[in-house]
Order: structure tokens, then C-alpha cells, then sequence
């Protein structure tokens, strides 16, 4: 069983307990996926995803991607839930959340429910790092605003004259 397979049978949002799902969560497409598959290779997903065949070799390497099938030449075959799962990744990694955690992360998940209080805490501890990289970072936008009004003003005043 993969790590979004186990994760969709034991999750609350299998039992309809979640909040609709944010824009954003899987959800929605750099490239389409071609209608009707269910079967990618991985200069396929690489497109699909940005993300380099090598990353994504290293990825399932180091356990962060679930076990992938492999043709009868060894070929890897990813799946729609795979794509889901390299979203979810791909966002962690944007939030800056380190590759350790998110290896631990995949790790809960293959283990079921019994982690969901510790995948809960992994992700809000997350977010209060994310909460605060956001409020420095809304700082010094606001710094760049004002040194920006500054020029701006100075630039209208010397056009006057």
C-alpha cells in the first residue's frame, strides 16, 4: 500500500471529517494529467511536477515517495495518487519545512492512524514556523514599500520642476 493509499483509508477526510479542501492542496495542475491514465513515466511526472527525474529518483530513495511500480523492465510507473503525494511535497518543501521532517512525515503515514497526533503536532509546529517566517517576511515588505514611496515621491517631485 502506498503512503497516499494508506493515508485516504485511515484519514478523517475518508470518513468525511475534514473542512473542504484549500486551493492549493493537490488539487490543482501545472500540466494537466492526461484524461483517463492512471500510468506516468518518470520524464512524464518530471514534467508534470518540475521536479527532476533524479529528484524524484532520490526522493523515493530516501523514502519520501512511497514504493513505485516498476514494468516488467524496470521501468517506473507512477500513479494519479503518486502525483497527489509529489504536490503535497512539493508544498512542504515550499514552506521551507526540512526533508528530514518530511521523510518522517511519509513515515506516520505508512504507519496509519495510531500517528495521527504526531503528524498533527510535526504540521503545526510546521505552520508556527511558516507564521513566523510570514510576519519577518511582511515586515520587510513593508521596509521595501516604504523605501519604494520614498523614490516615488522624490522622482514625481523632481518631474515637477
Amino acid at each position: 500500500m502506498t503512503v497516499t493509499q494508506q493515508e485516504k483509508a485511515t484519514s478523517p477526510a475518508a470518513v468525511g471529517r475534514l473542512p473542504k479542501r484549500p486551493r492549493g492542496c493537490g488539487t490543482e495542475r501545472a500540466h494537466p494529467r492526461p484524461a483517463g491514465r492512471d500510468q506516468y513515466t518518470i520524464g512524464e511526472v518530471a514534467e508534470h511536477t518540475g521536479l527532476s527525474a533524479h529528484t524524484l529518483r532520490w526522493y523515493e530513495r530516501i523514502g519520501l515517495m512511497p514504493h513505485v511500480d516498476r514494468t516488467h523492465t524496470g521501468q517506473r510507473r507512477f500513479t494519479n495518487r503518486d502525483l497527489d503525494w509529489l504536490s503535497l511535497v512539493t508544498k512542504l518543501r515550499l514552506t521551507g519545512m526540512p526533508v528530514a521532517d518530511m521523510v518522517r512525515y511519509a513515515e506516520l503515514v505508512r504507519d496509519g492512524e495510531r500517528t495521527f497526533a504526531e503528524r498533527e503536532e510535526l504540521l503545526t509546529a510546521h505552520r508556527e514556523d511558516v507564521r513566523q517566517r510570514i510576519a519577518e517576511l511582511q515586515s520587510t515588505l513593508d521596509v521595501l514599500d516604504y523605501k519604494i514611496d520614498i523614490y516615488a515621491d522624490a522622482r514625481r517631485a523632481s518631474e515637477r520642476f
